[in-house]
This record gives structure tokens, sequence and C-alpha cells, in this order.
């Protein structure tokens, strides 16, 4: 049985990730930091290693205590490295968490005496920012040119992984929801409640991802040679428009009148500025923030996963049945109405 480590197993990705590895038969291991619930994990047989991402040194002794499987056989067959943070009230916490925790974790297993047959890098479409032409959409052979904190936290973990000697496969989704998600939760709550807040007098074009589908991608290029060295946009294929998008949900939700509001950049950036001042004195996170005004402001984010699907993987849940699936975990759990 081949060994699979993941980090970040604990969260909306991660969760997924696990369940696939577990389908698709893996011994399946999770990074997990000391102060990290680890009751769902281990109910689901999941195996635990845990790991210090600011002590390279410790990773290293983690990383080598697993049982060993023979001469031939490495420690760690494949790993698919998902942790990282999305938003943070302190925006230096993104070059941290999402770029030296990487650096320090792939220099650890470049130490083993076999490195793992691949490893996967979870990034994410926001390491390109706005660099598509008029129109066109974004490949992923296009220069990267990040407009925000998080952007440029995910591009260096990237240049890490490509310099790190080992054999890798960089993934980069778009927007990815589905049960378990909390930003496009706060989207339906709004919509459920009769307001959709469009950021921007022009039209967003918008793409996605169904979380189990980036699961589903993120397992199949573990095997696949042609994927080794290369980087892959990680989408359903369609794009949506803002007003599509809010129109959708508020027919799968049952609203019969919903109030469609486009919002001006100007003031969309004054609430992300006063977003951040609020997480700088209380602590606590926010959705609008500096960090998340440009992708906010950012009007095309098309994207062209084709390359992914040329290998033969194919995603299976389209928007109006990944919605359908959230809004019914929404309610079950009584965040939707």
């Amino acid at each position: 049985m081949e060994r699979l480590l993941i980090t970040g197993a604990s969260g909306f990705i991660g969760s997924h990730l696990v369940r696939q590895a577990l389908e698709a038969g893996f011994e399946v291991w999770a990074a997990v930091r000391k102060d990290s619930d680890k009751t769902r994990l281990t109910t689901q047989g999941v195996q635990l290693l845990e790991v210090d991402y600011y002590d390279e040194e410790q990773l290293f002794s983690a990383l080598s205590a697993v049982p060993s499987r023979g001469e031939d056989a490495p420690l760690w067959d494949y790993v698919i490295h998902n942790a990282g943070i999305t938003k943070t009230a302190h925006v230096e916490e993104f070059a941290e968490v999402n770029a030296e925790h990487t650096r320090r974790l792939l220099s650890a297993l470049a130490r083993l005496p076999q490195p793992p047959r691949r490893f996967v890098l979870m990034s994410s479409l926001s390491s390109y920012g706005d660099t598509a032409p008029s129109g066109q959409p974004l490949h992923a052979e296009l220069p990267q040119k990040p407009n925000t904190r998080y952007g440029r936290s995910k591009c260096l973990a990237e240049h890490y992984t490509e310099q790190s000697g080992l054999p890798f496969t960089i993934l980069l989704p778009t927007g990815v929801y589905g049960p378990g998600d909390k930003d496009y939760l706060i989207a339906l709550q709004s919509i459920a409640r009769g307001i959709n807040a469009m950021a921007g007098l022009r039209k967003q074009y918008l793409t996605f991802v169904y979380g189990g589908d980036v699961a589903r991608a993120a397992v199949f290029v573990l095997h696949e040679e042609r994927a080794r060295g290369e980087r892959y946009i990680v989408a359903d294929g369609d794009t949506y428009t803002d007003k599509e998008f809010a129109q959708m949900a508020q027919r799968l939700l049952g609203r019969k009148h919903v109030l469609h509001l486009r919002i001006p950049l100007l003031l969309v950036r004054l609430t992300c500025l006063i977003g951040s001042l609020r997480a700088r004195l209380t602590g606590q996170t926010t959705p609008l923030n500096q960090d998340k005004y440009p992708i906010l402001a950012q009007r095309n984010w098309r994207c062209d996963p084709s390359p992914l699907f040329a290998l033969g993987f194919t995603p299976s849940t389209d928007l109006e049945a990944g919605l359908r699936e959230t809004i019914t975990a929404g309610r079950a759990a009584g965040l939707l109405p």
C-alpha cells in the first residue's frame, strides 16, 4: 500500500483530500500541529504525524520517524501540501505560513534517504494576478504578476517547490466552493436574505471548481508521469458572470425576490480598508480586507484548465450540482434557511 502524507488535512479542501485518498486505497497520514483538532481524522482511520512548520529539524525528525517499509521503499511515496492560510489579521503571516513553511517542509523531505515520488503543491490562481490579456482566459504558462500579499506568498511557495529538486506537480485552483467552505457560504447567506451585493459597476467573469474535484485532481496527478514538473489550473471549465452566479444561487435557494446591487469599487475599497483596520485592532480575520480588494476588483477570472483535461482528468461536479449540494449541507447544519 502506498503511503501518502497530506498537510492541511483538517481544513475544507483537506477534508476532501482525505476522503479521496482513502477511497483510492492509500495509507493516509495527516501532518497536524500539536493543537489541531484530530478527532475527525482519527475516526476516519488516518494516521497522524505531529509537525512544527517553524522548525525544519523537527520536521525532518518527524518525517524520518515513521516505520520503514524496506530498503527500496521511500518513507513517503507521495506528499500533498495543502496547508496554508487565505486570510489573516496580520498580512506578514502570508509569507511565513504559505511560503516559508513550504520551504522548510521541502528541505526536510529532500534530506530523507529517498525523496517522495511526487510532491503536489496546492497553490492558487491568485499567484498570477491580473495577467491575462483583456477578455482572454488565464493560461498557466503566462507570466506571474501577483497583486496581493496572499498571491505573492503562493507564488514564492511555487518557486521553492520548483527549486527543491523533488519531483513535483503544482495545482492552481480557481474559486473553490462546496460544503464546508465559509467564503461562498457568506454569499449564499446574503442571497438567502434577499440581497446580492456585487463588487464593481461592470460585470465580473468568474470560474469555479468544486472542492471534491480539487481533491480528485490532486490524487489523479500523483501517478501521472506526464504531470511531473508541470503546473495545472484546476477549474470545471465553465465561466459565469457574477450576476449569473447569484441568479443560479437564488433559484436553488428558492428565493423569489433578491435585490441585485452593484457597489462602486471605491466603496468596496473603503469597506476593505475598514475591514483590515478592524482586523488589526481585534486580531480577528474578515473576508473583506485590503488584500482581498484586488481579487474583488479584477473583472476577468476566466481560466484554461484544458491541459489538465488533456491528461484524462474530468471534473465530476458542475456549478449547479455543486451549489445544490452546498445549499443542502448548509441547511442541514442550520446555516441556511
